[in-house]
């Protein structure tokens, strides 16, 4: 159950890394480092890493299906060709939608492409005592935002949807347990929320998610330095360590495993404990296991 070690791919030191993505047409993984408000863009077989800056923290992003990105920045979607701009260091941005510009204290964390060319997101609280002021939203292009009536949450996180697009999971990572709901894309309604998961670590908080080719869910559980594949059943069938105690998001390339993580809240003996912290790393499966990452229809 318990897999090798994940091996440093990029020694990349994010504050805050998240939002890993493959795109499959560029080759290329793209993640964010939000507290730094960076955009990282790497690719495996040349070893190149470009870094971009942006006006604000970049909580989450997706590939759009005409080659741009979707960046959802603290208060607000935009939408950028960021191929377009290879050697700049700040990105032309084309904003989407404002997000909550009216509640001070929250702002837009963990996103991710449904099934159907809709985008799917939650808003993080900044309480001090993180209170439950998040909200999660649809975008689409034709409908722009639409609150979907799901919990409101600290930390909403896991978003990832089953291959027919009907079925969504979700967390509120600081409660120990992945949810799961039905998903309808065409009106932004959801119902039947129950419970996915509950983690078996004390202490872990649930992170990024990922559905694999087999309709599996990689878990990137942060404060236990590892991510978990769950069966559709929620049984746990694989346990991927990391050498950082703070992974955050993960996505698959073929048969490869890709992690972001965190160095934010660590310590002087923990940085020197796990020194690859913010670092994004690799796990080789025994078996292609990658499914296409779904694209954001832009208009």
């Amino acid at each position: 159950m318990t897999a090798t070690m994940a091996t440093l791919a990029v020694d990349s030191r994010c504050t805050l890394g998240e939002g890993i993505l493959w795109c499959d047409r560029r080759r290329v993984l793209y993640w964010t480092d939000i507290l730094a408000a960076e955009l990282w863009r790497h690719d495996p077989d040349t070893g190149h890493t470009h870094t971009w800056s942006l006006p604000g923290p970049l909580g989450c992003l997706a590939l759009g299906e005409d080659g741009r990105l979707l960046l959802g920045l603290a208060k607000g979607l935009y939408a950028s060709d960021v191929e377009a701009q290879p050697a700049s260091r700040e990105l032309e941005l084309a904003k989407l939608a404002d997000v909550e510009t009216d509640v001070p204290l929250t702002r837009v964390n963990d996103g991710r492409a449904d099934r159907q060319g809709g985008f799917v997101f939650g808003t993080k609280s900044e309480h001090r005592d993180l209170r439950r002021a998040g909200r999660f939203y649809q975008y689409t292009a034709a409908h722009g935002l639409r609150e979907l009536a799901l919990p409101h949450a600290a930390i909403p996180n896991s978003i990832c949807f089953d291959a027919a697009g009907a079925r969504m999971y979700f967390c509120d990572s600081v409660t120990p347990r992945i949810l799961q709901c039905r998903y309808d894309s065409v009106t932004a309604t959801v119902s039947d929320i129950r419970v996915f998961v509950e983690l078996d670590v004390p202490g872990a908080e649930p992170d990024g998610s990922i559905v694999d080719a087999e309709g599996a869910l990689w878990n990137a559980q942060w404060g236990a330095g590892r991510v978990v594949r769950y069966l559709p059943d929620g049984r746990i069938d694989r346990i991927v360590p990391v050498p950082a105690p703070q992974p955050s998001c993960c996505t698959l390339r073929e048969d490869t495993l890709y992690v972001t993580s965190a160095r934010v809240g660590l310590d002087a003996d923990a940085l020197a404990a796990h020194p690859l912290s913010g670092g994004v790393f690799a796990h080789r499966n025994e078996r292609p296991l990658a499914r296409a990452e779904d694209r954001v229809r832009l208009p």
